[in-house]
């Protein structure tokens, strides 16, 4: 995961929420700036961290409540702490965070072997001018997904993710308002409870216009299917949409289901991680065509996506359409990468309960987020998965249409804000908890 922050506009400007620019369908482009490292300011007057007064925190706090912490380690992970937290931590700097550095090191090290192996005398696929081997079949391939699930999930155990929480949905339950609302939500109830030993409630029904109900928009109520003999090629979604936390989210979807993600290409090529990427079948991201039928990023995923929900041998997709990381209690808008396809997607709810320390990436560095989960014993996640999501022919016409609709389900189903800000507004948030009262120059570039 790239950062978010990089070259400060010289001119003093006013914090405000800057308008984002226009969503960008590929929603893959990344960027290279470290986090939380502007480069230096020309001289003049900037503001200093220390006196930021508290209205102005608190000004930035409601501004961007999506990006702001709220552990014992407080916003960028500099609080001043308890003397029982420092002593805490002292004894894992100690006993915890060596044990689980050489242990994550070893699976690490562990499962590229195991790759190494399995990818031996082998050439990659270099369709599109990417580089992979998710589509090689037989023993090979099964042994990387299996060891690489096990290993993911080993590697959640050594940061102390000792057990995860995962609910499956089988019906979506539906927020009424309105006249009718109370009684039509009664009705699906009863419909559910006496339809189990029927393959599909009103499987003919896949959108509900609710708006004469006083449900302004529209929902999707989710079939209930009761025998595993039913052919499943339909059901099958092309891509898994999640919301974003943390880096962590990706081990978690390794371990459940080792998707392929979308990454840098500067990935394929760093000591471990790389052939590891190439293994998983990633989607890595070009800055610049080679050949004049290059697709584009969005163009290979959108083919994986299809070929996804049509092989059932083909390796899935995963995306986060929010395009950055929250502080795991709000929703960002969704980008339409995930859904020009037009194939039906799984929706996905990660949640990291915590107490004092809060596994999310948000305003906080790479480095000291890192020290502070290996110090941390016990650490918690909640998974919820939704039922499949087919669009209907309104939502395949409209991609904006389909991911809102999504967005605002798994906001419903998971408890989360819906929130209207995006990179661009991190990027500003980040600028003034560093102390700089400029407006970055890269709120006029693309989003991530």
């Amino acid at each position: 995961m790239e950062s978010e922050l990089k070259t400060l506009n010289p001119n003093p400007a006013q914090i405000q929420p800057t308008q984002r620019s226009p969503p960008v369908d590929d929603n893959l482009t990344k960027d290279d700036r470290p986090l939380l490292k502007p480069e230096p300011v020309p001289p003049g007057p900037t503001q200093n961290p220390a006196t930021t007064t508290a209205p102005d925190i608190e000004e930035l706090e409601k501004k961007y409540a999506a990006y702001v912490r709220r552990d014992v380690y407080g916003v960028m992970g500099r609080g001043d702490l308890p003397w029982v937290e420092k002593l805490l931590l002292g004894l894992a700097l100690v006993t915890l965070v060596p044990l689980r550095l050489v242990s994550g090191l070893t699976v690490l090290v562990l499962y590229y072997f195991i790759c190494r192996i399995c990818t031996a005398f082998l050439a990659p696929n270099r369709e599109d001018e990417q580089e992979d081997y998710a589509h090689m079949g037989g023993w090979r391939r099964a042994v990387i997904v299996q060891t690489g699930r096990f290993c993911s999930r080993a590697l959640l155990f050594i940061f102390g993710f000792y057990w995860i929480s995962e609910t499956h949905r089988d019906i979506v339950d539906v927020s009424f308002n309105g006249k009718f609302g109370t009684q039509v939500a009664e009705v699906w109830t009863i419909l559910d409870e006496k339809c189990d030993k029927v393959w599909s409630l009103m499987s003919c029904i896949n959108l509900f216009d609710w708006k004469q109900l006083g449900y302004s928009g529209t929902h999707k109520l989710s079939t209930l299917t009761e025998s595993k003999d039913q052919s499943q090629d339909s059901a099958r979604p092309g891509v898994i949409v999640s919301n974003h936390v943390s880096y962590l989210d990706i081990l978690y979807h390794m371990s459940s289901s080792f998707p392929s993600f979308v990454a840098k290409r500067s990935v394929a090529k760093l000591p471990l991680v790389g052939l590891i990427s190439k293994c998983l079948g990633c989607v890595y991201v070009q800055r610049e065509s080679k050949s004049s039928d290059f697709k584009g990023v969005s163009g290979i995923v959108n083919d994986r996506i299809k070929e996804a929900h049509q092989d059932k041998n083909a390796p899935m997709m995963m995306l986060f359409p929010e395009g950055t990381t929250t502080n795991g209690d709000f929703l960002l808008p969704f980008k339409t990468g995930a859904f020009l396809a037009k194939a039906p997607v799984l929706p996905v709810i990660l949640r990291y309960p915590y107490q004092r320390f809060s596994p999310a990436w948000d305003s906080i560095s790479g480095v000291r987020h890192v020290f502070f989960l290996l110090c941390q014993f016990v650490n918690y996640m909640e998974v919820t998965k939704l039922p499949v999501y087919h669009p209907s022919q309104q939502e395949k016409d409209d991609p904006r249409l389909y991911a809102e609709n999504v967005r605002r389900l798994m906001a419903h189903e998971g408890g989360l804000v819906l929130s209207d800000i995006g990179l661009a507004e991190k990027r500003v948030y980040h600028a003034a908890l560093n102390g700089n009262t400029s407006i970055p120059t890269v709120l006029h570039q693309k989003d991530d």
